[in-house]
């Protein structure tokens, strides 16, 4: 989900048993120095702290990624924007739009499969 202050990508996790939600950020030096995306990523962290308590579901992984005006933007703004975004995405993950692909197993070859090769 795209809103003007935040970037929230969503995935439900690929681990089978129950785990709590997962949390990374993401700043870029597209926002600016370093001093720029550590108080981005300090505001991010408590607007995680506040929003993602009550809202956010369990086995789903979150990425926030940081825009242009996060570390700048009213806090009020910010919170509204990712308890907006993480919203829509609980409810794509919950009608099934966003899910995780399990990866495939593989056959395991026999030795008769490999008697054919040669160098």
């Amino acid at each position: 989900m795209v809103v003007s202050t935040v970037i929230l990508q969503a995935a439900p996790s690929l681990i089978k048993e129950r785990v709590p939600f997962k949390v990374g950020f993401t700043t870029t030096k597209k926002l600016g120095k370093a001093h720029v995306r550590n108080r981005a990523r300090r505001r991010l962290r408590a607007v995680v702290c506040e929003v993602f308590e009550h809202l956010a579901l369990d086995n789903v992984e979150y990425v926030l990624i940081g825009r242009y005006n996060t570390a700048t933007c009213p806090y009020k703004d910010l919170k509204n924007d990712v308890k907006w975004a993480l919203k829509k995405a609980n409810a794509m993950i919950e009608k099934g739009i966003y899910q995780s692909p399990l990866p495939e197993k593989k056959e395991k070859h026999t030795n008769e499969d490999t008697a054919d090769f040669s160098c």
